[in-house]
């Protein structure tokens, strides 16, 4: 089978798992219990996983054996038959867990594959993220002030500081970037969660976001590059360390250099990458898992590296046949 054939087949398939990850946890919507939308996220991605051609790896997941009973690194997924691709998968099968519980924006489930060793591995600690789309890319620096980015990316879209918009994480931590940024005269968007949908959503046309600047979680990071590798966005970042265990758990994985700037193809250098992301709350990308009777209709995001396409997929879940549903294009 052709490269890219064989790419469009693991995206389709790869929307199937967050779409039901979706539909499960978008049922704990606005119940306020974050840990039961993140569980069934989890197991619904795993069921879906394992009824997929593929011999998968987990290398992006919920933990270490240890510590995750499902979707663990180095946890073995789908059929597993001889002649079926061996692909590596990074997953996050909720981002946006209180955003879930509070029936907030921009929870999506996520995932990003690869042929073997496409995706880093990467430690669960934090990384310093720059994050642009694809007419900014080439033009900022991590290593710059977060004022002379600001410049870079306006310059770069041909428009004034005060007519972009940069999304950080609201965090304490953040306190002094955000003044930075404010001082440069650029407009920001605080989120308590998502950095990841952000990130994504600043290398789309008509989201109005720009870049995406801050410190937030090194295994989001990780899917977060896949996905700009396939919008031709970019994505700089370095790893930002909270304590000793957390560095010394990242030089057995071979990350020993802190002041090392990683790249979007460092990140995710697999030359077969597929991302698929899936609504489960209305956001600035994607629409939520809508429920009718009988069914619910999901949103998503699908798209491949050698492919070059970006798919936007609307589907209709019948789950009685005997009450069909009243479809709206």
């Amino acid at each position: 089978m052709p490269e890219a054939s064989m790419e469009s087949r693991i995206a389709l398939e790869m929307v199937r798992i967050t779409e039901a990850a979706a539909i499960d946890s978008a049922r704990y919507m606005g119940r306020g219990d974050n840990v039961a939308a993140d569980h069934a996220a989890t197991e619904a991605m795993r069921r879906t996983m394992d009824e997929l051609e593929m011999r998968g790896t987990i290398v992006i997941g919920e933990g270490e054996r240890d510590e995750a009973p499902m979707l663990f690194i180095g946890e073995q997924v789908g059929q597993r038959l001889a002649d079926q691709p061996e692909i590596d998968i990074a997953v996050d099968p909720l981002e946006g867990t209180n955003l879930v519980s509070r029936g907030q924006a921009n929870a999506i489930t996520v995932l990003a594959a690869s042929e073997r060793g496409g995706l880093l591995h990467a430690p669960d600690t934090y990384l310093e993220k720059l994050c642009v789309g694809p007419v900014v890319a080439g033009h900022v620096d991590l290593t710059a002030t977060p004022a002379e980015n600001v410049e870079r990316i306006a310059s770069a879209l041909r428009r004034r500081p005060n007519d972009i918009t940069i999304v950080i994480l609201d965090r304490p931590r953040h306190a002094a970037l955000i003044e930075e940024v404010r001082a440069a005269g650029a407009r920001i968007k605080l989120i308590t969660d998502g950095d990841l949908s952000a990130a994504i959503s600043c290398a789309v046309s008509g989201t109005g976001v720009h870049a995406v600047m801050g410190i937030g979680g090194a295994p989001e990071g990780v899917i977060t590059a896949a996905a700009l590798r396939c919008l031709g966005g970019e994505m700089q970042a370095r790893f930002r360390f909270r304590n000793e265990e957390e560095r010394a758990r990242a030089a057995r994985m071979g990350h020993t250099d802190e002041t090392r700037i990683l790249h979007t193809s460092d990140l995710a250098p697999g030359e077969h990458l597929v991302f698929s992301a899936t609504g489960v709350t209305d956001g600035d990308l994607l629409h939520g898992v809508r429920f009718f009777g009988g069914g619910a209709r999901t949103h998503s995001l699908v798209m491949g590296y050698q492919t070059k396409q970006v798919r936007f997929v609307d589907t209709v879940h019948m789950f009685d046949r005997e009450r069909p549903p009243a479809v709206r294009l």
